[in-house]
């Protein structure tokens, strides 16, 4: 309907409910507050994206990953398509970068990007890491897979934390390109890792999707 109507969204669902007699709950403020809250903490981590994506492509630090990268077979055109990033080294060079921007430490902290020191404070959560943007099932930015670079650090992959927009318990990486293909195919491929999804999209198998880290919940298999 929002195709052959030229509607938005909100529109669209209004319209439809009129027609199927649904009464469609009015929204309050404090909902158009928590809506406004996670569409900026939305935006930061968009905005953490094109910061990874650059230290990977465009700094030397970020070389040597993107060769790893390429040496696990993973072409550019999968590392574009899934946004692959590097978070470099150091504690502070993601935060001084987005709060350049605007973001506040607060902001920061609830969608993940930031933890908070013991002895007080806040330093970049991914450090040294391949990252992997996790989109939710419309393609909104939720949060981050990391994976190690160096052998020695651990854990080997450490996903954003929960947060108002991640729920790892709820998303599928790869649900938001997969969606499509799981419908035409009428079959879903789980697999284990992210790297497995990117690995099959690129080989021509895009219905495939992996939680993260978890075991398979109700809400993923819905």
């Amino acid at each position: 309907v929002m195709k052959k109507e030229g509607w938005d969204f909100p529109e669209a669902l209004r319209r439809l409910a009129e027609r199927a007699g649904v009464e469609l709950p009015a929204r309050s403020q404090a909902d158009e507050a928590a809506e406004e809250s996670h569409l900026r903490l939305r935006e930061a981590l968009e905005a953490a994206v094109a910061f990874f994506r650059h230290h990977l492509r465009e700094t030397p630090a970020g070389e040597p990953v993107l060769a790893y990268l390429r040496q696990r077979g993973l072409t550019d055109a999968a590392l574009e398509a899934f946004e692959i990033g590097y978070a470099p080294h150091g504690w502070d060079a993601g935060l001084h970068h987005l709060q350049e921007r605007g973001y506040s430490e607060q902001e920061l902290l609830d969608c993940g990007l930031a933890s908070e020191r013991e002895s007080g404070g806040v330093y970049d959560r991914f450090r040294n890491r391949i990252m992997i943007p996790i989109r939710d099932v419309r393609g909104r930015m939720a949060g981050f897979g990391a994976r190690i670079v160096d052998p020695n650090d651990v854990p080997k992959f450490l996903n954003s934390p929960q947060t108002p927009v991640f729920d790892k318990g709820r998303l599928l990486f790869g649900l938001d390109k997969a969606r499509k293909p799981i419908r035409a195919a009428d079959q879903a491929v789980i697999v284990e890792g992210y790297f497995d999804v990117i690995a099959l999209h690129q080989a021509g198998q895009a219905n495939a999707v992996s939680p993260m880290g978890t075991a398979l919940s109700e809400d993923q298999l819905r």
